[in-house]
């Protein structure tokens, strides 16, 4: 009896912290696809089953934009009101924010929109007055209170329900498009818990950004709704392929920008990213926009919080400073990459790693009791951002905007540069600050046990720099436009110079210099302000910081982290340059015990149960006999053990001393022998192998291109050893002169 004839559930499936077979995998679903094709010409029920097949694909795509859309919405919205919460509450309804809140009064002027009678700070509220040292006081503690709150709940509930919510989640997906399986990453109590949780994070003021996480939650969303659809549920390359749209999703309501997250997932997140998945993140990220846009958000009819409108040209002199900021942004990139993992690497080694609580809340009350004296440090880092892309108009009453008015205003046209008057010096000074302050802070920020993303941080230190950067010029030009290097494009009383298109520039190169992406990045930037004509400063700007980033260390933040965490995952953007062979590397190595393997008609299954429990392999290379080391194929560990177990439940007669037969026929055997076990259907007959003396540089690009989780080595067609991928990153490692034993998820 073969009673592999009918499928055994769980043959062909994964255990936890696994790397898939993609070869497997895509084979598999071409099987099921041809089967569809060629039923669908047999029944009109078939035809309709085949075209609804074909359609599952694209309605899963509309389902993941329109879910991860709704709780963007809903993250901003909450986030927005909760980090209001800290100065106040709303007297005419306590679910307005301050904005929504003195939007419905009647007694507000343009200039003092803040200011309105229903709006109260906590110490009106508890003190009746807002004037004195005591009020400032009151607000001093309960901002820091509310912070400590906020992130006391965040780092609680991660610790106690889902630990995989913490961090951005982005290197951990990486690794998961690359093929390597970590069971309750992309699970429903991770979403649940890191929607609520990235709420209460950005809200309590510590220096991290919400678009990180985003994409977490857009694949969480992606990996949920894969369980409704049987092509999916059950086959993880196709998995894979709906995840890669889902992270574009992701950053397409991160930043509304659905083209940036389409090129975000194919430069920087997905391994394995076919035609079709680009056109299927598209549609993710158009529909996932379309929802973040009719939930409207940020109340302003934009995708956007940071939509600018500049209006000056730039000059081609002025990429000399565009490529000074690049250079400050490749510096920043690695300064910070460097001093994050150190700092991370510390956090798993020592004591520190086992009290995250008293680390998120010693973190979070530092950057509360520095922040809260600074008016650029207690906003919100997004509407830092905003205010720092501002180009300043007539009506603006911010600080940066406090210039001295030497024009005639009724000339019409642009408001021309002028000198900075005392508002502008002092906001000059708080914002040098607020730099150091970023800088230090979202060290030790990014990697706490809560979520936090780094995409807002880091542009806020290149809006900060180049804002600063920007106002310096923008004075040097009003003061010496004589000098040759203005004088022939920038008149007296002209408006030569926008501040804050430098700080769009800065923004961009922080962040390449952190993440190394350049196109995503660049058209990321202009889909987030709407600055279109500003695309060549913007390339440069990332050029130069991804070059200078790279001179001074190979790797951008996510690949430092999963390198920091061991995770398997080969980076496709390195080249092996050693001159090893197979044999180098392979397992056994000399005066090592012989390879494990299964003879295909002479074991029984007691001498299987025996093999498998003495050793903790993924596999086992079949052959011919001991003597001739002829190899057969390849049998998964997972598929032996389920199948075994199958057998003596379903199957008569089956004991420890049956016979497995891996063979197409089992011969006849004499009477009174216990029943035999056919495990023919679970081996794979064309296993990938390489002879001994392939260059390692061939085999390290098989396992790259073709997704391997092992390649047998032959000599002559006889077996010798296997290299698996792990074999593979520890020599990779090894010629780097890293520890080869860093390479083990833990």
């Amino acid at each position: 009896m073969d009673f592999l004839e009918e499928p055994i559930p769980g043959v062909g499936t994964y255990d936890d912290f696994n790397t898939i077979d993609w070869v497997r995998e895509k084979s598999r679903d071409r099987d099921r696809h041809r089967e569809i094709t060629n039923k669908s010409k047999e029944s009109t029920w078939a035809l309709i089953h085949s075209v609804s097949d074909a359609f599952s694909g694209w309605l899963l795509m509309l389902l993941i934009g329109l879910l991860s859309g709704s709780l963007a919405g809903l993250i901003d919205i909450s986030a927005h009101w909760m980090t209001d919460l800290k100065e106040g509450i709303c007297t005419g309804g306590f679910w307005f924010n301050h904005e929504h809140c003195c939007w419905n009064s009647d007694h507000v002027t343009f200039e003092d929109r803040y200011k309105c009678p229903e709006w109260n700070s906590w110490s009106q509220l508890i003190i009746s007055t807002d004037e004195g040292a005591f009020a400032y006081i009151v607000n001093y503690f309960m901002y820091v209170l509310w912070a400590l709150l906020f992130a006391f709940l965040a780092v609680s509930l991660v610790k106690v329900f889902a630990p995989y919510a913490c961090g951005s989640g982005i290197p951990e997906i990486k690794t998961i498009l690359s093929g390597f399986i970590i069971r309750g990453y992309l699970g429903k109590w991770t979403l649940v818990i890191k929607t609520i949780t990235l709420v209460l994070a950005v809200s309590s003021g510590l220096s991290l950004g919400k678009e990180g996480p985003l994409v977490h939650v857009a694949c969480c969303c992606g990996n949920i709704l894969c369980h409704c659809f049987n092509k999916y549920r059950k086959n993880e390359a196709k998995r894979r392929e709906v995840l890669s749209a889902a992270a574009a999703a992701g950053v397409s309501v991160a930043f509304g920008a659905p083209i940036g997250g389409v090129l975000f997932s194919l430069e920087e997140v997905s391994y394995y990213f076919p035609l079709k998945t680009l056109w299927r993140s598209f549609f993710a990220a158009l529909v996932a926009a379309f929802t973040l846009r009719s939930i409207n958000p940020f109340g302003n009819s934009r995708l956007v919080l940071f939509y600018v409108e500049f209006h000056t040209p730039w000059h081609l002199f002025e990429l000399v400073p565009f490529i000074l900021l690049g250079i400050f942004g490749g510096l920043w990139g690695a300064l910070f990459i460097r001093t994050n993992i150190a700092w991370c690497r510390k956090r798993k080694t020592t004591q520190l790693g086992k009290y995250p609580v008293i680390e998120v809340l010693i973190v979070t009350a530092i950057t509360a009791i520095l922040a809260f004296p600074n008016e650029y440090t207690r906003m919100s880092t997004s509407e830092l951002i905003s205010e720092l892309f501002n180009d300043c108009g007539l009506l603006d009453s911010s600080k940066l905007c406090d210039y001295e008015n030497h024009f005639n205003t009724s000339k019409g046209g642009e408001l021309p540069d002028r000198p900075a008057g005392v508002g502008v010096y002092s906001a000059m000074w708080q914002l040098a600050l607020t730099l150091i302050l970023k800088i230090v802070i979202t060290i030790f920020t990014f990697g706490m046990k809560i979520p936090s993303g780094l995409f807002i941080p880091s542009m806020a230190v290149g809006a900060i720099a180049g804002r600063l950067l920007g106002v310096g010029m923008e004075q040097l030009a009003y003061y010496h436009h004589d000098w040759t290097i203005f004088n022939s494009w920038c008149s007296q009383g002209a408006d030569c110079i926008t501040p804050g298109l430098y700080a769009m520039v800065g923004a961009a190169a922080c962040l390449g210099g952190v993440t190394r992406m350049t196109v995503s990045l660049v058209v990321i930037m202009f889909e987030l302000t709407g600055g279109l004509e500003y695309i060549v400063p913007l390339m440069a700007a990332a050029m130069t910081s991804k070059w200078v980033a790279d001179a001074l260390g190979r790797e951008g933040i996510y690949d430092a982290h999963i390198r920091l965490n061991g995770y398997p995952f080969l980076e496709a953007k390195e080249e092996f340059a050693h001159k090893t062979l197979a044999m180098d590397v392979m397992k056994p190595r000399r005066n090592d015990p012989l390879l494990t393997v299964l003879t295909q008609d002479s074991m029984t299954v007691e001498d299987v149960e025996t093999i498998i429990s003495e050793t903790t392999y993924s596999g086992f290379p079949v052959v011919v006999s001991r003597e001739s080391q002829r190899l057969v194929g390849f049998v998964l560990r997972r598929d032996l053990i389920i199948s075994i177990e199958n057998a003596r439940k379903k199957q008569d007669g089956v004991v420890s001393t049956s016979i497995i037969y891996f063979t197409e026929h089992s011969p006849p055997m004499p009477p009174y022998t216990p029943p035999t076990l056919k495990l023919r259907n679970i081996l794979d007959l064309s296993p990938f192998t390489v002879t001994d003396l392939t260059p390692m540089e061939i085999v390290v690009d098989i396992f790259r291109k073709l997704g391997l989780r092992q390649c047998l080595v032959t000599h002559n067609g006889r077996l010798l050893g296997i290299i698996t991928k792990k074999d593979v990153l520890k020599h990779i490692a090894q010629m780097a002169n890293q520890d080869p034993d860093s390479i083990l998820f833990n």
